[in-house]
């Protein structure tokens, strides 16, 4: 049966005099909202705030959350977001005292145990990269591709050159031309090849003196690896240039490749997404950089630097590069997602990290193979970590599209996966499974796909029915009213 508290609002489940607490008579005079916040119009009214018990209250939220999709509850194929498990081991030890409760204002003699932690994060990154200088600071991808951009821009003020061009891919995520203009680049986009990668004579026409940055992800957003990925970094190089490599599908390519070994000047890590830190609403996030010797002078600080003291003993230390750009976050960036990633780096190693990518690998190519009889993907059979299919044919055939798809998978328990993007595909499916999901996940799910294509259009296109909130966003608004609940079963 549904459960009415979990779709009303606090103020339809508020009744006159009902309280969750009694506060004793204040002692101190009372003042009118208007004198204490002048400057605020809405000042001069008392709220009408919900007057409700504690068990409402707490009743209210817990059976909000219950309506949610998380990792935690449902398969939640999210494309390009790496939404997989986080184990709740590194939740626990996340939540240690010692980590929890140290101030970021505290000394460095007395935080010496987490400057190692970050010490120790910033050497298995560059390790894992191949970019061996490392900057934990920023506090997600994005903020991660501008830092980046920053340090290249500083690096090239610093050489007396002014290049004002940033190229990257039309299957570029869209956060990399947004980065490149926030950093004051030009942007150029390149058209892609029909198989989905960077096309080299297209490259060749675009770059010369005045570029700065190539902005790529490898593999890329199609999920297709860039295999003449060191010839288009050769020639950034030859012509003075850097080479970017946005790190948001590395969880496709740990311990088999490293963007330093096949060109790569500076990358950006998802801490969340690859090293299973909680993801998802927005945050939280962890963006590092990792660049090569060339630019390390130009990092962010401050980073943490090991000494080897006279008495033999090892200390860390928070020291700021030589030319560095300043500070891109306060304190040492997002520490809490940071000790998850070294949880998740230690227990791993590299023999399991090397794992988590065969396996990530290997569950997207099965699942193309399960679903591209009625999802075809346009780059081909074979995939990396992720893939992206089209709804075109049964949008023709049926009248059923990928938005149709994302709704009708709510009814059958499933997260949608991306859709409409990237937008060289049309009617795009972006699938990613992820290693951490079994055979009889990606089965039962392959099913429900074969099970949607076939149903009636008409029950697919006013999907979802088991919501409490039907469509409210989009053109088929027109055919299911607005906030419309579904009838009570």
């Amino acid at each position: 049966m549904r459960n009415t508290h979990a779709t009303k609002l606090l103020f339809e489940l508020s009744e006159t005099g009902r309280r969750g607490a009694r506060f004793p008579v204040s002692d101190v005079p009372e003042k009118p909202l208007s004198e204490l916040l002048p400057t605020i119009s809405l000042a001069t009214e008392t709220l009408p705030l919900p007057e409700v018990t504690e068990p409402t209250v707490i009743r209210h939220y817990t059976n909000l959350s219950t309506l949610n999709m998380s990792v935690d509850t449902h398969y939640y194929p999210l494309g390009s977001c790496t939404m997989k498990y986080n184990p709740k081991r590194h939740e626990r030890l996340a939540g240690l005292s010692g980590i929890v409760d140290l101030h970021p204002y505290q000394t460095e003699a007395l935080s010496q145990g987490m400057l190692q932690l970050l010490f120790e994060t910033q050497e298995m990154l560059g390790e894992i990269s191949g970019l061996p200088a490392v900057s934990l600071q920023p506090a997600a991808g994005a903020q991660g591709e501008l830092t980046a951009l920053l340090v290249a821009a500083a690096y090239f003020r610093d050489k007396g050159q002014k290049r004002t061009k940033v190229i990257f891919p039309s299957s570029a995520h869209g956060t990399n031309p947004a980065s490149a203009a926030m950093a004051g680049f030009e942007c150029v986009q390149l058209p892609g090849t029909p198989d989905g990668k960077v096309d080299l004579n297209e490259l060749k026409k675009h770059i010369d003196e005045q570029t700065a940055v190539f902005m790529i992800t490898n593999p890329n957003t199609l999920g297709v690896f860039e295999s003449d990925i060191k010839a288009a970094t050769q020639m950034l190089h030859d012509v003075g240039g850097l080479v970017y490599i946005d790190g948001a599908n590395m969880n496709a390519i740990l311990g088999i490749t490293r963007p330093g070994d096949f060109g790569g000047d500076m990358m950006h890590y998802n801490v969340h997404k690859t090293f299973t830190g909680p993801h998802g609403a927005g945050g939280p996030g962890s963006g590092p950089i990792a660049v090569s010797p060339l630019l390390a002078d130009y990092l962010p600080g401050p980073v943490i630097t090991r000494a080897h003291d006279a008495d033999g003993s090892t200390s860390y230390k928070l020291e700021t590069p030589a030319k560095s750009i300043g500070r891109v976050r306060t304190f040492n960036g997002n520490i809490g997602i940071l000790v998850r990633g070294y949880c998740y780096l230690r227990t791993l190693g590299p023999n399991g990290l090397k794992a988590v990518s065969e396996n990530a690998v290997l569950n997207a190519n099965y699942l193309l193979a399960k679903v591209k009889d009625i999802l075809p993907v346009p780059q081909g059979d074979r995939c990396m970590h992720e893939f992206v299919a089209t709804a075109s044919p049964l949008l023709k055939s049926r009248g059923i599209s990928a938005l149709d798809f994302a709704k009708r998978l709510l009814d059958y328990g499933y997260h949608a996966p991306t859709v409409y993007f990237p937008l060289v595909v049309p009617e795009a499916m972006m699938i990613e499974p992820t290693e951490t999901e079994s055979k009889q996940t990606l089965d039962n799910f392959a099913d429900a796909l074969h099970k949607i294509a076939t149903e009636d259009p008409e029950v697919v296109h006013s999907a979802p029915h088991t919501t409490p909130v039907r469509r409210p966003d989009e053109v088929q608004a027109a055919r299911v009213p607005i906030l419309k609940c579904c009838p009570s079963s």
